[in-house]
């Protein structure tokens, strides 16, 4: 009775598409994507290959970096179009942003969609709910005209929260989850899905770069890839299933000794976390090892010691991939030091990691949905 009373409320070419990001101390600052391109490319005065994939061509869209935490790009939504800052997640499949008839006081601070201004809007008599590792929301499912960049996918179902629980302070209005449609809450086909199945984008991939040390230009990029944004090949992962973005690691070590995943285990590449993160256990014993103390919720070191502090590398398909302490360890607003290693607090019968920015700052990732594999590269 309770969705029923809300949902009556409610009753109101071919290309890679390449959607700049970065990272910002604040959300009011913003550049359009041509210029963040040309000071990326002025920042790194590398020899660079042709832009190709099987001889598309390339769009931008933004995406801007909140604190290291997350990082957040446009989208619209509507006609006439609605804008939204939402996170480009790959653990998740469901795109949702607030409902103006949600009333939590996490919306409120939040920009919310006007059903009632849009003349492409639809409602279904569809709800659903999402539980993330930082909050939840409850929603309805609708349709309307969703843009990403260049990229048009009309008639799109997502979902408009109704209630928010947990995202105070949020810098972001929702999510565009890019896993696999098998895992939505909403069950409704995911817009990256969408877009492939009507011929919108000429390769079932898309794939990220996020910025490091203060600098603009992260990406998110679909169609293709932009072979600028890292260096030597590619190294292909296949996915442990067609299903999710998770891949087998063949170990961790530290120092040459393996402190983590000894006999194998199983990360999942997230775009939507901040951190590295693994059994509690594994972590304690990092944390131990690199000397860093619990304080609230984080686990912090001093920061004159974070140059001595050890790489730790990440086995994956027979390559390593090293985390070094400068990417492992960030600094809050209070200028104090902490890691970014945080227990994932999950019931599994396997080892399971996830593989947040602090890892793909360092490394380019592409997800092939054609052939189930993520592909990694150093990023430029």
């Amino acid at each position: 009775m309770k969705w029923l009373v809300l949902l009556g409320l409610v009753a109101f070419s071919e290309c890679i598409f390449k959607i700049p990001l970065r990272r910002v101390k604040t959300m009011r600052k913003t550049l359009s994507g041509k210029n963040m391109l040309n000071n990326f490319l002025k920042e790194h005065p590398y020899k660079l290959s042709q832009i190709s994939f099987r001889g598309s061509n390339l769009t931008t869209l933004p995406l801007r970096n909140i604190w290291d935490i997350f990082y957040i790009g446009t989208i619209t939504i509507g006609t006439p179009p609605q804008e939204f800052q939402v996170v480009f997640d790959t653990a998740s499949s469901d795109l949702w942003v607030p409902s103006i008839i949600c009333n939590s006081s996490t919306c409120s601070t939040h920009v919310r969609f006007r059903h009632r201004q849009s003349s492409t809007f639809r409602l279904t008599n569809k709800t659903f709910g999402i539980t993330y590792g930082s909050g939840r929301m409850k929603g309805v499912v609708v349709h309307d005209t969703v843009r990403i960049g260049d990229l048009v996918s009309t008639d799109q179902p997502f979902g408009l929260s109704v209630a928010e629980y947990g995202f105070e302070g949020r810098r972001f209005d929702g999510v565009l989850g890019l896993n696999y449609p098998n895992i939505s809450f909403s069950k409704a086909i995911p817009i990256f899905d969408k877009l492939k199945n009507e011929g919108a984008i000429s390769e079932p991939v898309f794939a990220f770069y996020l910025s490091k040390d203060k600098q603009k230009g992260s990406v998110v990029m679909f169609g293709g890839v932009d072979h600028r944004y890292y260096k030597g090949e590619l190294n292909w992962v296949p996915l442990i299933r067609a299903g999710d973005w998770s891949v087998h690691v063949d170990r961790i070590t530290m120092k040459g000794e393996v402190i983590g995943c000894s006999d194998g285990c199983t990360a999942m590449v997230d775009t939507g976390s901040s951190n590295i993160q693994g059994p509690g256990r594994v972590i304690d014993n990092i944390h131990k090892l690199i000397g860093a103390t619990p304080r609230g919720s984080k686990h912090y070191v001093s920061c004159s010691a974070v140059n001595a502090l050890p790489s730790i590398i990440f086995t994956i398909n027979g390559i390593n991939y090293p985390v070094p302490a400068r990417a492992y360890v960030l600094k809050d607003f209070t200028g104090n030091c902490y890691t970014t290693f945080k227990e994932k607090r999950v019931r599994r019968s396997t080892e399971f990691w996830i593989l947040g920015e602090a890892f793909l700052r360092l490394y380019f990732s592409v997800f092939d949905r054609g052939n189930d594999r993520i592909g990694l590269a150093p990023a430029v």
